[in-house]
């Protein structure tokens, strides 16, 4: 892993003999250290592309049929995984499994079922609103006339007479409590009930035809709900049989066949020969003595591994720590790396925690804030008591996973808020240290001196990462043999240092006069001239960009100041409202106080997630990243996936010790 780099990557091939493709491709697949591509033209010119075999339809056929026996039958633990040495061993194994047709009858039985209580349950609840009705109900459904429920607000009988009156031939039948009726319908005439709107607040549910009494009839409903509920205990007793006896079997021959049907899907991507095979990929470096000692052992010496020269762009891989790993998820939500270019995930989590919890500023919405980043990340433990409405509103933002990510994110950022808040002695607002113990902060962020010496340290911020983001932009192009580029990012930096000294020192001595002033003066002229020759007229455009970036950095004190103003606002409020009530309401100005107190802050807290969080990634995405960040990378996808019903085959004559693979069955050492 390379300090702020994506990981090394190099394309690599295998040349191999047809006897050893599987083996070969199944080492690849669980090593998932590759990332396969269709061969190269040059390999091409003396091969030809794989082509579709029946085997292949064949091996579709059965990954269908045992992924749905999979799905269906009761998942039983499995203690140990199965191993097939070859394609021929899975498919001989699979035609052993004989249980088709009874697990197929059972879950159609198990599915019409189903469908019958769901129309049961139906039925009965419908028969439910017909409660009022005390006669039989075959006498309502006649050869003349289709019964149906209707339900609506309190003049409900009104409205249907309205609607339908004598002469249409429509009966209406009202209930005691006026908001439902049966109203029987001419069935020569089945137009009528669409005379019904929506909007006239009347629904209309069919009546099935059903021969006694409400009570008789959902008493015999009843019955036959029990009766299937029995028989779908039955069938999944039955299943719950099978499965102990085949689910080990079947979940193993899932996995294998799936294995395989990735294995064909690469077919596509290699050449082949008469005896010969090749395929090509990405490999990280890293990974390559893992991948030719694994090749070798596999195919007994017989392939042949080389490196493939190429100028495409390789795919990014990021490996950083896992701590910082948990900020990949802002750089992916931007714009992935290119392989070649900078990795700024390990910046970014050293910085963003530190711009927001300086913009929040304080110990009370601190601890909130991480107290709810803690109950993201462990699933949101009673989070059905949420209102449906904020949770709609939340999970339209951002997806449970996503919200996750982002909670580990901001909890070094509210430790950073909580240990400067402690500094400030602001607690909601409130300076509770000194109430309590008489602790005195060493400036207030409101007062002069505070809010002066805050927008300097924010200055120098500023200019310390417009430095750091046109040195690594200058290291980039040097790199990438662009030496003029190169030379209009040291301009950059010569010009940001001298113009930040030049404003410092005149409003230091406010005025430009002072010993100073001319080599402050001419460093910034000299890395106007160095800026002018490396990118030519566009230079200019580049000196306005520079000064908004490094005066953009004083956001994190405004938002900082705001969110200060804003809370000593909401505790002024709340405070002294009690006392402009009258003295027998003295009680009820506390009350009004106290909701004030807590919406008020609640909204600062909103506010305390919002802005230092998007305001922070901001300073980083566009006052960092313009000076050396391209993005737009390709993601790494590896081949392969992990195996949890199966073992690799055995490499002939044996699995050697140590036989590197990552797949948790046979366990290898990483590198």
């Amino acid at each position: 892993m390379g300090i702020l780099r994506p990981e090394p990557m190099g394309k690599v091939g295998v040349l191999g003999l047809k006897d050893d493709r599987e083996a070969v491709l199944t080492a690849l697949h669980d090593l998932r250290a590759a990332q396969i591509e269709p061969v190269s033209a040059e390999t091409l010119r003396y091969l030809e592309p794989e082509r579709a075999s029946e085997t292949q339809r064949s091996v579709g056929d059965e990954t269908l049929r045992f992924r749905g026996l999979k799905a269906v039958l009761p998942a039983l633990p499995v203690s140990e995984p199965k191993r097939f040495q070859d394609l021929p061993a899975i498919l001989a194994a699979a035609r052993t499994v004989p249980i088709d047709a009874e697990v197929g009858a059972l879950v159609r039985e198990d599915d019409r079922l189903q469908t019958e209580l769901k129309s049961l349950h139906e039925t009965i609840a419908l028969l439910g609103k017909l409660a009022f009705y005390r006669d039989r109900l075959d006498d309502l459904s006649t050869r003349a006339y289709q019964p149906f429920l209707a339900e609506g607000p309190i003049d409900l009988v009104d409205r249907l007479r309205a609607t339908y009156p004598p002469e249409s031939d429509v009966v209406v039948v009202g209930a005691p409590d006026a908001t439902r009726a049966i109203a029987l319908f001419p069935r020569g005439h089945p137009d009528l009930a669409s005379k019904v709107l929506p909007s006239s607040g009347i629904r209309l549910t069919a009546v099935p035809a059903l021969a006694g009494t409400v009570p008789d009839e959902t008493a015999r409903l009843r019955g036959e709900v029990d009766r299937a509920n029995s028989r779908r205990a039955e069938i999944k007793a039955r299943l719950t049989e099978i499965s102990k006896e085949w689910y080990p079997l079947v979940a193993a021959l899932e996995e294998a066949l799936s294995i395989q049907s990735r294995l064909f899907e690469v077919y596509t991507k290699l050449g082949q020969g008469p005896n010969t095979f090749a395929v090509e990929g990405w490999v990280a470096k890293r990974d390559l003595d893992r991948l030719r000692t694994t090749i070798d052992r596999v195919s007994t010496g017989r392939a042949y591994f080389y490196v493939v020269p190429t100028e495409e762009p390789a795919p990014t891989l990021m490996h950083n720590p896992a701590g910082v790993r948990r900020f990949e998820f802002f750089i992916r939500f931007y714009s992935l790396p290119q392989a070649t270019e900078w990795d700024p995930t390990l910046v970014f989590a050293v910085v963003f925690p530190i711009f927001f919890g300086l913009m929040l500023g304080d110990w009370g919405y601190g601890l909130v804030i991480l107290g709810i980043s803690i109950w993201m990340i462990r699933g949101f433990p009673g989070g059905r008591y949420v209102p449906r409405v904020l949770r709609n509103f939340v999970t339209r933002i951002m997806s449970p996973p996503a919200m996750r990510q982002l909670a580990y994110a901001l909890l070094p950022g509210c430790a950073v808020a909580i240990g400067l808040g402690l500094y400030f002695d602001l607690f909601f607002g409130f300076a509770v240290l000194h109430t309590l113990f008489g602790y005195t902060a060493p400036f207030s962020p409101l007062s002069t001196v505070g809010t002066g010496t805050l927008l300097i340290v924010a200055g120098w911020i500023g200019v310390a990462m417009v430095t750091f983001g046109f040195l690594l932009g200058a290291l980039k192009e040097y790199f990438h043999h662009r030496p003029r580029a190169a030379l209009g990012k040291v301009g950059g930096i010569i010009f940001t240092w001298g113009i930040a000294l030049l404003g410092l020192f005149v409003i230091h001595e406010h005025g430009f006069s002072g010993s100073l002033l001319y080599p402050y003066l001419g460093i910034a002229v000299a890395g106007l001239l160095v800026l002018l020759v490396g990118e030519g007229g566009f230079g200019i455009m580049g000196l306005i960009e520079i000064v908004s970036h490094i005066l953009s950095y004083t956001r994190l004190i405004g938002i900082l100041l705001a969110s200060v103003v804003l809370a000593s606002v909401i505790d002024l409020i709340a405070t002294h409202l009690p006392h402009h009530f009258p003295a027998g309401l003295f009680a009820v100005g506390v009350l009004v106080g106290a909701i004030i107190l807590v919406i008020g802050q609640a909204f600062n807290v909103i506010l305390g997630v919002f802005e230092p969080g998007i305001q922070g990634a901001r300073l980083i995405f566009v006052e960092y990243f313009s000076k050396f960040y391209s993005g737009n990378g390709r993601p790494f996808h590896p081949f392969g996936a992990e195996r949890a019903y199966t073992a690799p085959p055995e490499p002939p004559g044996g699995a050697p010790a140590g036989y590197e693979t990552r797949d948790p069955i046979l366990r290898g050492p990483e590198p």
